[in-house]
């Protein structure tokens, strides 16, 4: 069976490796990775060690939460802008990037518990949730089981707008092992990164670079373990059908020319379609639909997001 990223919401980057395979840094851990900006820490409930950084000194803040496999520099387009007028705070998800990976259910009410636990702990009172992907369902699940915490959401390409029958639901996690994640092949790399974007910019080669050079490090097999089992709690807990339920202002972007949403192999159909419907069911909210853009419309697209988060916070 061909795998390469229309699997939908299921794999956002799964990145191999880059077309030469030379010169690729060996990690001996992920805490390796070069970040364009510091990264501090702090110690959460069941010794999670969370990653994140700091920046700006605005009134409002933004927490920032990457996607399925991904990490803090997925913001690197757009936190040195934002920034400017806000406190932007972007987290690695436990299993992820710089933070601790020790195994956990992968549930999205168990990320959600971990956002609002950093929340109260680094004293930010309301902030405003920015998700991409897998990370915008977190935010969705998280603004309904602590509103108190969230004053406004910022979804880019998020999943749970699409809704899947229970067959699909399985089909997603028998396919999605750790060891399909952990045997990605190098040469399916250009397929998998291509498929997030419109027209991949020479500025995300930094991913592929990362992702092949983490195969080295002692806990890769623990990314690959969080990355597999996300998978499966963003179809056991599904936000479609609690959409109605969220009331906090919601900006929704999507790239017109998404190949991710909706998955192309079992809900054949136009991202414009999943994305009109998903934002009709939250009440106060507006869609942007950004054309010549990807999944990774925040990447790819970073100047329209960018000034219509602007926009939407001001």
């Amino acid at each position: 069976m061909k795998f390469n990223l229309l699997t939908g919401m299921l794999i956002t980057i799964l990145f191999s490796a880059c077309a030469s395979y030379t010169n690729i840094p060996k990690l001996n851990s992920m805490s390796e990775f070069s970040y364009r900006t510091e990264v501090k820490y702090i110690q959460l409930a069941n010794q999670i060690n969370l990653a994140y950084s700091d920046e700006g000194t605005g009134t409002e803040t933004i927490v920032f939460i990457h996607g399925l496999g991904s990490y803090m520099p997925a913001w690197d387009k757009n936190i040195p802008e934002l920034s400017k007028k806000y406190r932007c705070i972007a987290i690695d998800l436990p299993g992820y990037g710089k933070s601790s990976k020790n195994p956990h259910s992968g549930l999205m009410s168990f990320y959600a518990n971990v956002v609002a636990e950093f929340i109260e702990r680094m004293d930010l009172k309301q902030v405003t949730l920015a998700g991409h992907s897998m990370g915008g369902q977190i935010s969705m699940i998280t603004a309904l089981a602590y509103p108190q915490l969230v004053k406004n959401l910022i979804l880019a390409a998020p999943a749970g707008f699409e809704a899947f029958h229970p067959g699909q639901k399985q089909w997603f996690k028998d396919v999605m092992s750790v060891n399909l994640v952990k045997l990605t092949p190098y040469d399916a790399i250009e397929t998998n990164l291509a498929s997030n974007f419109y027209n991949m910019p020479p500025t995300a080669r930094f991913m592929i670079t990362d992702r092949a050079a983490m195969r080295s490090a002692s806990d890769f097999d623990n990314y690959c373990y969080a990355v597999s089992k996300s998978v499966g709690g963003m179809v056991d807990e599904p936000v479609i059908d609690k959409l109605d339920k969220i009331n906090q202002p919601t900006l929704i972007i999507f790239g017109e020319n998404d190949n991710l949403i909706p998955n192309r192999y079992l809900n054949p159909g136009r991202t414009v379609e999943i994305a009109k419907n998903g934002a009709s069911k939250i009440k106060n909210s507006q869609l942007i639909m950004i054309p010549k853009a990807g999944h990774f419309v925040m990447f790819e697209a970073y100047e329209t997001y960018n000034a219509e988060v602007l926009k939407f916070l001001k």
